[in-house]
């Protein structure tokens, strides 16, 4: 019995993790988990303590700006933005072997910077992009895994879901998180292109260039003015919510507010808003809050059981005990989110995993801010790995009959790689995520 009070707090986050691998609903499993446990550890005096800490979570500012960012991204969806967009990039990038694939990760980088939602931006990008590559000849591989790779920078590249509930977890600024994301989000895009244009040379039948005939039918002065109007729009929405941020203007809660209004207005420019896509954007969105925030309250209740058991020393000592050093331990810590990602979604790593493992490295000296990015770089990566990658399930959900699963799992392979030289890198000159608040 002594053993099992010493690791009580440990055989709950077994308990937890294996009833997520048999398919029960995340929030309740968490929650109802929690409770047994806690009520087993303290007693019914448990109950005094939980609607306390529940309320604190509810209640901050912070995490107002959680539906208000849905909401936005959810809008830019309806507006038809990304369709403009990634028809006047085709051409601007076509003639160019890869240059199809590169507007791709292109467009796939400003949606992710307007809207912040993964599912959302690779649902749209596997919509419009993988027939047209296809008709262009390029390689299924190559399409369905830059189509599920672009659509993911949305996770890194603010204003982002994910950076908004680290920094609530971890109290370290929104705003300077977003602040630091940008180097690290343009250091994956410009590898995901590099990429593209080296297995273009390599494999030329993979990536061909648009025909010509089709580049043909538009002048120059056409193709700028196409350029001109496919990109103000999300530019301007990006300049609205991200400078306000950066500006000390607005709290990123405010600033959500303000790309809320602008991802309104950008789809009645567009002649696209109605009553039934109000309803829809409305639907959704309170849909994927509720889903947020009944998480939420459940990882709140395991984090309370957690550490009232002991749990935090009991993890700290035994990670701390191991003979590594910092780096090591890093990268340690690092590996458990890593592999964590193939079997849980991001919001469940976030609201389990990182409470957990980030108070032992930020003990050992490490920045926050720095940790933070590491962090929500590496669970980029959940999203693309099997068997339960998100993106891979939107993917296959919106694309042709003659893509085959197997080509899906063929074609992320190289941008997980990717991600992980890119999080190497991260890791190995810090300064790509500290400079840029430090200088601002």
């Amino acid at each position: 019995m002594e053993f099992i009070t010493e690791f009580l707090p440990l055989i709950m986050f077994a308990v937890v993790f294996a009833l997520l691998l048999l398919g029960f609903p995340v929030a309740f499993t968490i929650g109802g988990v929690s409770l047994v446990f806690g009520l087993y550890g303290f007693g019914p005096g448990f109950f005094n303590l939980l609607p306390l800490r529940i309320w604190g979570t509810m209640t901050s500012f912070s995490l107002m700006a959680v539906p208000l960012f849905i909401y936005m991204g959810v809008m830019l969806e309806k507006s038809g933005l990304a369709e403009e967009l990634l028809e006047a990039m085709a051409l601007v990038f076509g003639r160019i072997k890869g240059g199809l694939a590169v507007s791709v990760i292109f467009v796939g980088a400003l949606m992710g910077a307007s809207t912040g939602i993964v599912g959302a931006t690779v649902v749209t990008m596997g919509l419009l992009s993988v027939p047209t590559m296809l008709r262009n000849r390029y390689s299924k591989s190559l399409t369905t895994g830059t189509v599920a790779a672009s659509g993911t920078l949305g996770q890194i590249i603010p204003p982002s879901i994910v950076l908004v509930l680290l920094g609530e977890i971890m109290n370290v600024s929104v705003g300077d998180l977003f602040i630091a994301a940008i180097i690290p989000g343009l250091i994956l895009v410009a590898l995901y292109m590099t990429y593209i244009l080296i297995i273009a040379q390599i494999k030329p039948e993979w990536a061909p260039p648009i025909d010509q005939e089709i580049l043909d039918q538009m002048t120059r002065k056409e193709l700028l003015g196409k350029v001109f109007k496919a990109l103000i729009p999300p530019l301007a929405l990006m300049i609205a919510v991200l400078g306000s941020i950066f500006a000390g203007i607005a709290s990123p809660t405010e600033a959500a507010s303000v790309g809320a209004i602008g991802a309104t207005l950008l789809t009645a420019m567009h002649k696209r808003f109605n009553y039934k896509i109000v309803k829809d954007v409305m639907n959704t969105t309170t849909k994927l809050t509720c889903m947020v925030f009944i998480i939420l309250v459940g990882a709140s209740t395991l984090g309370l059981v957690f550490r009232g058991l002991g749990g935090d020393a009991l993890v700290r000592g035994l990670i701390l005990g191991l003979p590594f050093g910092k780096w090591g331990i890093l990268f340690i810590v690092m590996s458990i989110i890593f592999i964590a990602g193939f079997f849980l979604d991001f919001i469940e790593i976030t609201f389990i995993h990182v409470p957990v493992l980030a108070p032992i490295m930020i003990h050992l000296g490490v920045d926050p801010l720095w940790l933070a990015i590491l962090i929500a770089v590496n669970l980029q990566t959940s999203f693309l790995t099997p068997p339960f990658g998100f993106s891979l399930f939107y993917l296959k959900g919106v694309t042709p009959p003659e893509i085959k699963t197997m080509d899906i799992y063929k074609g992320i392979i190289p941008f997980v790689i990717i991600q992980i030289i890119g999080l190497l890198i991260i890791c190995l000159v810090p300064e790509s995520v500290t400079w840029l608040p430090s200088t601002l």
